[in-house]
Formats: structure tokens, C-alpha cells, sequence
């Protein structure tokens, strides 16, 4: 099994399996190869298994043209006119900015000045799954982490908020 290391100012070891099925391992830089390759055998279901998810995940992406990226825009923009102001109303708070991106890992995003980003490939997801995370990014207006007060706040808004969840993980 081939795996890239990368040495550092780490104290523990760690397992990376990129998006294009790269095998990462970070590790400390007092830590023997001999050391590194005794951990990576330990985890080598694990690689296995999480290696033949990424290669699912990958064959599933989709790739979008130019015109159904642009489609998406216009989607997303009036998707977010419409639902944005209603939900951030019944969660008492106010983004200070909102746009879209074109990001790719992440389908939104709150800034510590309360501005929010929306991948443009969120609006590809059902209307439920977008809704979440609108209510999600707009709940780190009043938590800027993941705590349990984060979490309560999302749920109070969308009691089914774990089965929405679950619609971006496909």
C-alpha cells in the first residue's frame, strides 16, 4: 500500500485519505518509519474502507456545465430571496452579507462578521437539504461553533434537521 508522510511539530499520528484517494499520513517527526508502518497496517480496514467510499463518492459527483452552473446561480439566488429573510426573521438574527460562491467543499459558510456563503452547487440539492443549511449557517449568527447551544438552536428551527442532513451526503 503506497501513503505519502508528511513529517511535523505534531505530537499524535494521524490518516488522511484525500478526495483523489491520496494516502496521507501526518506524523510526528520524532516517530520511526518503522513506527509509521506498524500504525498503517493497524489501519489498513480502515483504509481499505474509507478508500472505496472517496472511490464512490468520486464516480457519483456530478459535473455541471456552464449553463446548468448558471442555472444554479439564478436557482440559488431566488431560492435565497425568498427563504433567507423569513428564516433568519424566526431565528432573530441578521447577516450582514449574503453570496454565492463557487465553492466546493463546503455548502455554506458564516464569516466572524456575520456574512454568509452558499456553494452554487447547494442549489443542485432538494429545496429540505438547502433549507438546512441556510437555517444551519444562519444559527452561527448567534453560535460561531458547533456547541450544544449551536445544536439546539438548529433543531428548535428543524426538529428534522439530522434526516436533511443526510439529503447532502448523497
Amino acid at each position: 500500500m503506497d501513503y505519502k508522510i508528511i513529517f511535523s511539530n505534531r505530537r499524535t499520528i494521524a490518516i488522511e485519505i484525500t478526495e483523489n484517494c491520496e494516502i496521507i499520513v501526518r506524523a510526528p517527526r520524532f516517530l520511526s518509519k518503522r513506527e509509521i508502518e506498524k500504525f498503517v497496517l493497524q489501519k489498513q480496514k480502515w483504509i481499505e474502507k474509507t478508500l472505496v467510499k472517496q472511490e464512490l463518492k468520486r464516480k457519483n459527483k456530478k459535473v455541471f456545465s456552464e449553463d446548468e452552473i448558471r442555472d444554479l446561480y439564478k436557482f440559488g439566488e431566488e431560492f435565497l430571496k425568498e427563504n433567507l429573510p423569513k428564516w433568519a426573521e424566526k431565528i432573530g438574527v441578521e447577516p450582514t452579507g449574503v453570496k454565492i460562491t463557487s465553492a466546493k467543499k463546503r455548502f455554506g459558510s458564516c464569516s466572524p462578521k456575520n456574512s454568509l456563503c452558499f456553494s452554487v452547487y447547494l442549489f443542485s440539492y432538494p429545496e429540505s437539504a438547502i433549507e438546512y443549511v441556510i437555517v444551519h449557517e444562519l444559527c452561527h449568527i448567534k453560535y460561531h461553533n458547533h456547541s450544544k447551544k449551536f445544536w439546539q438552536e438548529v433543531k428548535k428551527h428543524l426538529p428534522d434537521y439530522k434526516q436533511r442532513e443526510k439529503l447532502l451526503k448523497i
